[in-house]
């Protein structure tokens, strides 16, 4: 047994996700033996494009397109096993390729329509979740009254408990109008067993074999840190650790266990759903770059909020996650803007403040401008950049106190650039 024991790298979104991870995991993907997802669920879409044909990915690592790597579904994921099994049908001969943590927790047809209804309820003060379930699901989890994938094991007893459950939750259903047909969850539930069965694993002791032996691990999160639990604008988050913290708790690595730690940020922002955007621009600069950006969700298809790139949140999210480096993405979308804002600075409450405050709604940004460029389009190296792109890139850097190490020109694989 050889003792040359590698350090997983680890890429994590800075921003409110979307920001560009899975072609970025893609492109790392065919240098490494297993890519590991450990959050999140199919709230999460990430798209890429090889050779011009489209992949829109959910659940299943962005590893899935390198024929050699083995994916993994880590225990921090939300899983829906309709979605995951819908997911699945798009490829062929996965056995070997993709392994499901036996720990990860199910979202099912209750969780789904627990979200709509909770949601609808909100009105107005509506966090504008996808409607998924998967902030019910964590909800189970955390109060202990889950399931997790590998019950499908014993699809008798499991049955039996998500029965018990339902009774025991009846009254929060009927006051919602919730209806769940208790007659087919034996049925439902058996099909799930069947597709799913020789996919779920111990990946927890995968892993640690495999870090033992020396295989190259990469680990990809979901979102971004802005919508972290934790860290993240509360209550308009996600319902998991978005931080690099969250691939400890997402996979069983230790953080020992994890090396380099490369950020992925746009050239500017977007959010999806409701919450505070400091730099969201309400004007032609916002529609022009939700245009050129093509900046419409994965999962959803809605539109997304677009503003200038935020310094002070960006440096914050580096240090939360301990960036070792980052990724600049999509600076082609920048193509053609005269003047191009970048915010280094809030102010609260008639008080200049350089870092991020507890409540971000009453953040109004300061700008300084940089001078825009025509194209960037088909550069392959840093120093062919047109002066202002360079100038754009370097000053970003001094403000986010992190280096960039890949800049994105385009969605597809190949036009990405190494500094």
């Amino acid at each position: 047994m050889s003792n040359s024991k590698n350090l997983a790298d680890l890429v994590v979104g800075i921003q409110w996700g979307d920001e560009g991870k899975g072609k970025i995991v893609d492109l790392f993907a065919q240098n490494y033996d297993i890519v590991v997802r450990y959050q999140g669920g199919h709230n999460a879409g990430h798209t890429i494009v090889v050779e011009g044909q489209k992949y829109a990915l959910h659940l299943i690592p962005s590893g899935i397109l390198n024929p050699k790597a083995v994916n993994v579904i880590g225990n921090g994921v939300v899983i829906s096993p309709e979605a995951l099994i819908k997911e699945m049908s798009q490829f062929q001969n996965l056995e070997g390729r993709l392994f499901i943590s036996e720990s990860a927790h199910m979202i099912l047809e209750h969780h789904t329509l627990l979200d709509t209804a909770k949601e609808k309820l909100r009105g107005k003060n509506a966090i504008g979740t996808t409607g998924r379930g998967i902030g019910p699901s964590y909800s189970d989890k955390i109060s202990r009254s889950g399931f997790r994938i590998g019950e499908l094991r014993n699809v008798e007893k499991l049955t039996t408990n998500l029965i018990e459950y339902l009774k025991q939750n009846e009254p929060i259903f009927k006051s919602l109008e919730i209806e769940i047909d208790r007659d087919s969850l034996k049925t439902t539930l058996q099909d799930f067993a069947d597709k799913l069965l020789p996919f779920i694993a111990n990946t927890r002791e995968y892993l640690w074999n495999a870090i033992e032996n020396g295989k190259k691990v990469l680990l990809e999160g979901a979102q971004g840190t802005l919508l972290d639990i934790d860290h993240g604008t509360y209550p308009f988050v996600t319902s998991s650790s978005t931080i690099s913290a969250g691939a400890s708790i997402g996979t069983g690595l230790s953080p020992k266990d994890i090396g380099n730690i490369v950020g992925i940020v746009k050239a500017y922002t977007t959010r999806v759903g409701n919450g505070p955007f400091p730099t969201e621009d309400f004007g032609d600069d916002g529609e022009k770059l939700r245009q050129q950006g093509h900046e419409f969700g994965t999962t959803t298809g809605r539109s997304r909020r677009c503003g200038w790139f935020d310094a002070v949140a960006v440096k914050n999210a580096c240090r939360l996650n301990g960036c070792t480096s980052l990724a600049l993405m999509k600076l082609d979308v920048l193509d053609g803007f005269e003047k191009i804002k970048v915010c280094t600075g809030y102010e609260v409450n008639g008080e200049k403040i350089d870092y991020v405050p507890f409540d971000l709604e009453e953040a109004k940004p300061t700008y300084i401008e940089f001078d825009g460029w025509e194209t960037v389009e088909g550069i392959e190296k840093f120093e062919d950049l047109p002066e202002n792109a360079k100038t754009y890139i370097s000053e970003l850097e001094k403000l986010v106190e992190t280096p960039f190490s890949l800049i994105s020109t385009s969605p597809d694989r190949k036009d990405t650039i190494q500094k």
